[in-house]
């Protein structure tokens, strides 16, 4: 029987970071077009999502999209927060616009929620409508400082980067707080698919992985990180829930107060980049019907290969 992967229209490259998701996306896009099948790639990683959060993120450059359109890239400010419940009804969109118009749809990047929202039936809790208008009213009576209080002692992190004087950001950093008992979901053990997807998990031999890590660390600093997050920090980058907190960013940041070298601010990033790294491996191990391709030692010339034999 002929294998029906190879007909998908939802194709999900996923895996740890730094085993070359985006080079065999776009390889995989461009042997689509080359088959007669318009193809457009979707971005999955949580902090791809951020207008100029582009080194630290290994950010594919436009010249290196090589025409390939993409979504999901640029979509947020610095000081907005990501959410995986809004990101699963706009990649989704994107998603069905794609095949819409006739083309395949490449998911890519290892951020595991979000992956998981667009691959699976997962739901997501919204906002709190009530607790949202309680807090509005209770600013207009009483002022900010009473909720500021009040956020210190459920968020204290939250609360020392809040500008008080903006209301929005305030209230809704409060109704995040306070609706702190609310669990993120989690993969089940057999999730029930959105739609039929071919998907594909690059797995990397570790100690390779490990070495080229550092290694990417290394070369983001090398290519301008700290003067991108000064520039970032110009546009809200410290009131930034989500965008602060990245890897990458946050050691950028304690370089530009003084708090850390370069050199320390290296190390710390390749540390938390591991740590991220042996989580995704986890979270992607659990895709029972993915496609395992090793990766080790492969360069961007072998994952183009690897594509060839994928989409023949």
């Amino acid at each position: 029987m002929p294998d029906e992967r190879l007909d998908a229209d939802l194709i999900a490259v996923v895996g740890a970071t730094g085993t070359g998701k985006s080079d065999l996306g776009i390889a995989i896009a461009e042997r689509l077009r080359a088959s007669g099948r318009d193809a457009e790639v979707v971005n999955a990683d949580a902090m791809q999502l951020y207008r100029g959060m582009d080194i630290g993120t290994a950010k594919l450059t436009v010249e290196d999209r090589r025409g390939i359109r993409h979504h999901q890239l640029d979509v947020l400010d610095v000081i907005d927060e990501a959410s995986v419940a809004a990101y699963q009804r706009d990649a989704r969109a994107d998603i069905e616009a794609i095949h819409q118009r006739g083309g395949v749809a490449v998911l890519v990047g290892g951020s595991g929620l979000y992956v998981s929202a667009v691959l699976f039936d997962l739901a997501f809790p919204g906002t709190d409508p009530e607790l949202r208008a309680r807090l509005e009213h209770e600013h207009e009576e009483l002022g900010p400082g009473i909720l500021l209080e009040r956020l210190r002692t459920l968020d204290p992190a939250a609360a020392a980067t809040i500008d008080a004087r903006n209301p929005r950001r305030l209230i809704r950093a409060l109704e995040i707080a306070s609706r702190s008992e609310v669990v993120t979901p989690s993969l089940p053990s057999a999730p029930r698919a959105w739609r039929p997807a071919r998907i594909l998990h690059l797995h990397r031999e570790r100690a390779q992985l490990v070495a080229g890590l550092h290694a990417r660390a290394a070369r983001m600093f090398d290519a301008g990180l700290v003067d991108e997050v000064r520039g970032l920090r110009e546009h809200g980058l410290e009131q930034g829930r989500t965008a602060r907190a990245a890897i990458g960013y946050s050691q950028a940041l304690d370089v530009l107060r003084g708090d850390a070298t370069v050199e320390q601010a290296v190390e710390a990033t390749a540390i938390a980049t591991r740590k991220y790294a042996r989580r995704q491996v986890s979270w992607f191990r659990r895709y029972a019907d993915a496609e395992v391709l090793d990766v080790t030692g492969a360069d961007r010339a072998a994952l183009t290969e690897a594509a060839r034999r994928i989409v023949p």
